[in-house]
């Protein structure tokens, strides 16, 4: 049962998208995405509100999710929050794995 967590970084004067380069330029989305049970870890700015960025970030399962969280790349993570100010909302989603042949937008 894969899962998907949507995290929503805002900040000021552009430290939202400066973070985003930071993560970029010291390698850490790079280690996040070769870890085990990774299945997406992109970012997009908001056409809405500049000032927020949304992370996409999706796992095969809460184990692999878990192990993340546990690596030491999450206090690297957690200082470049700091060092950009950002304030953090998340939604987390999980597919149920049920099947949608009946949904017509899937259809072929």
């Amino acid at each position: 049962m894969s899962l998907t967590v949507n995290l929503y970084y805002t900040g000021k004067n552009g430290s939202a998208k400066r973070f985003i380069e930071a993560m970029i330029n010291k390698g850490i989305v790079a280690k996040i995405k070769a870890q085990p049970g990774n299945l997406k870890y992109d970012y997009f700015i908001s056409y809405d509100d500049p000032e927020t960025v949304l992370l996409i970030d999706s796992w095969i399962n809460q184990e692999a999710l878990d192990k993340h969280h546990a690596s030491e790349m999450m206090q690297d993570i957690a200082a470049l929050r700091d060092k950009y100010d950002l304030y953090m909302k998340m939604e987390r989603y999980q597919d149920d794995n049920t099947s949608h042949e009946d949904d017509h937008f899937l259809r072929t």
